[in-house]
């Protein structure tokens, strides 16, 4: 079970970010307790005015080689749990990111 879903669009991502992570990166897929899998992200910035949100959103732009305007929170703007939307080709999309996740540890 992947934890993005297609659409006409693009996909529809789960994450779970680590503000204050130490580096910018996708870590790969983990399940959460309720066997929901999401998309670990770390990044430098820290969670205070956006600022995570933003690097985030910065992060998934560039490693699926999109424009940072295509990729927006579409829930859990204030968790550590979000929802994002990836605009592009929704096969391309899903078949780098499967690939970025499988290459990071579990």
């Amino acid at each position: 079970m992947e934890p993005w879903r297609y659409s006409s669009q693009g996909l529809s991502i789960a994450l779970r970010v680590t503000p204050r992570g130490g580096r910018d990166a996708i870590d790969g897929i983990e399940m959460l307790a309720a066997g929901r899998p999401v998309v670990k992200v770390r990044v430098r910035a820290v969670a205070d005015g956006g600022e995570a949100n933003r690097a985030v959103t910065a992060v998934l732009a560039k490693a699926l080689g999109v424009r940072k305007i295509d990729v927006r929170i579409l829930a859990g703007a204030t968790s550590r749990l979000k929802q994002v939307a990836v605009e592009g080709d929704s096969v391309q999309l899903g078949n780098l990111l499967r690939a970025l996740t499988a290459a990071q540890p579990k």
